[in-house]
């Protein structure tokens, strides 16, 4: 059997003006290191770990005239579950729903339709994640998930 673990995965969606693509090589690495270094979930992480993460992951650039302005990235197997480690937009751009839009542009990609598992993890962003569908996993409030079916799956 062969497995073609290179295939390209590449999706852009365009909503006034501003541009959403899983295309890595438009990705701006000195932007994200500098916001990701200084977040609360991994402030001080070399630039040279934040390039290996991205290189291992799924990840969607949120773009406004080809300079972009948000980012989020998964860890996927594209089949069961899929882990979103990051997700910003950034200061001047924030409350105009892309937060909002790009999240819906992950959840709604076709790579991931399928999938058992959508995770993440937050210590402030519940509500955020709420309005597009996650909730929050047992006795863990940092943890949030959406659950979907599994058609394959056989009741007993």
């Amino acid at each position: 059997m062969f497995l073609n673990q290179n295939e390209e995965k590449l999706y852009e969606y365009q909503k006034n003006g501003f541009v959403i693509s899983t295309n890595p090589k438009l990705l701006d690495i000195d932007m994200i290191h500098a916001f990701v270094s200084q977040s609360y979930w991994a402030r001080g992480i070399p630039k040279e770990l934040v390039i290996k993460s991205i290189n291992h992951s799924f990840c969607f650039g949120l773009y406004d005239q080809g300079k972009q302005i948000g980012f989020a990235r998964l860890i996927t197997d594209f089949t069961t579950e899929a882990e979103i480690c990051e997700v910003f937009v950034v200061e001047p751009y924030r409350e105009r729903g892309l937060g909002k839009w790009l999240m819906e542009c992950v959840i709604s990609c076709p790579s991931l339709q399928g999938i058992r598992t959508l995770s993440l993890g937050t210590a402030d962003a519940h509500d955020f994640y709420k309005k597009v569908g996650f909730h929050i996993v047992g006795e863990c409030p940092n943890r949030m998930q959406i659950l979907y079916e599994r058609p394959w799956h056989i009741q007993r």
